[in-house]
């Protein structure tokens, strides 16, 4: 069974990091976007770039420590109207074989999340995607829009905004 490749996908070689460390810009393209958006259920995503270093650690972890800036637009959970936002976000994981997770425990002060190393490549482009989809708002709302409760006449309405 072949697996599809991600929306946004960007496969780092491990044998890329022989000397030690790598360092990548990526930034998705309008047809990347458009999928992402289609993924987490976005109105739109107008920008997405992340600064990514990759660095060997000793017991075959590598450690992935990026930073990512997105610019969204989602639906407003009352008025459904477009609510536009940003991300300015920094994180960090770890990769490795399963064995290596448990001898990697000790240095897990880090406090990156481990990831299990599967193949001869590390996708930054799906490990930023991840990332971002942490970081949306899972309740988008414009700035003044409410619903009003009125027991007396019926259901909640939607209190315009402004």
């Amino acid at each position: 069974m072949t697996i599809p490749p991600a929306e946004f996908s960007r496969l780092v070689p491990l044998a890329r990091l022989a000397s030690g460390s790598c360092r990548r810009r990526i930034a998705a393209q309008p047809g990347e976007r458009r999928a992402l958006a289609a993924r987490f259920g976005l109105v739109a995503l107008d920008r997405l770039e992340a600064d990514v270093v990759l660095r060997r650690r000793a017991g075959g972890i590598v450690l992935l420590e990026a930073a990512l800036e997105a610019e969204f637009v989602q639906s407003c959970v009352v008025t459904l109207e477009p609510v536009r936002n940003t991300v300015a976000e920094r994180f960090a994981l770890r990769y490795g074989r399963s064995e290596a997770a448990e001898a990697d425990l000790i240095s897990a002060a880090e406090e990156a999340t481990f990831e299990p190393l599967a193949g001869d490549a590390i996708d930054i482009g799906e490990a930023v995607a991840q990332e971002l989809s942490l970081q949306l708002p899972l309740f988008p709302r414009l700035a003044g829009a409410a619903i009003e409760a009125d027991a007396e006449n019926g259901p909640p309405r939607v209190k315009p905004v402004g």
